[in-house]
């Protein structure tokens, strides 16, 4: 499946200020039954959307109509548990491009920045103003500027500038998983075996 071209995004945000959200909250075990990417959105956080009988829970914020957007901010800890690359394949799906926390787990932003999914990591007081803005304001935009590495609030102005691996970066600008990399940088690859070999 390919990654999406990531350069600049300006969104509505979808607020789970929940600490410690593990993977398992994100897309329940009982779900990961294919290896395809597609499909998971319809079971992302199951069980926190609908109840034991599958109605809509309407205290869930992604049942509540007034949030939407491609930005999702979750709370401190954000991908925690197991490994399952399901959990971004879910966010993915369901139509988000960034979740914003102030602490994300390693394997979760891997998984993540592999299917072009991009977790910004902010710090604790961004984090609070940025939840703030947002449930004062539903309509809050926030802008993701990937090649400045800056995340904005464009009413307030308050910004602050996120890390981000160079290579996955690139990645992410150019629409590239790991494979479409290799065969970019192709004719490189050659010339340094070449000169390896002579």
């Amino acid at each position: 499946m390919p990654i999406d071209k990531f350069k600049i995004l300006e969104s509505t945000c979808v607020p789970l200020p929940a600490e410690n959200i593990d993977t398992d909250q994100i897309i329940p075990a009982r779900f990961l039954k294919a290896i395809s990417r597609e499909g998971f959105g319809d079971k992302l956080f199951r069980d926190w959307r609908y109840d034991k009988q599958d109605n809509p829970n309407p205290d869930f914020v992604l049942n509540n109509p007034n949030y939407s957007g491609h930005i999702l901010v979750g709370g401190k800890n954000f991908g925690s548990g197991s490994s399952r690359e399901h959990a971004a394949w879910a966010i993915y799906d369901y139509g988000f491009k960034v979740v914003v926390s102030s602490f994300f787990a390693d394997i979760f932003k891997n998984n993540a920045l592999n299917i072009g999914l991009l977790p910004v990591q902010v710090t604790k007081s961004f984090l609070k103003n940025l939840l703030t803005a947002i449930e004062n304001n539903p309509v809050t935009i926030v802008k993701i500027d990937l090649p400045n590495q800056e995340i904005s609030l464009a009413a307030s102005g308050i910004k602050e500038n996120f890390e981000i691996n160079s290579y996955k970066k690139e990645c992410l600008l150019n629409g590239y998983d790991d494979i479409d990399y290799l065969i970019n940088i192709k004719d490189k690859i050659i010339d340094y075996e070449k000169a390896r070999l002579f």
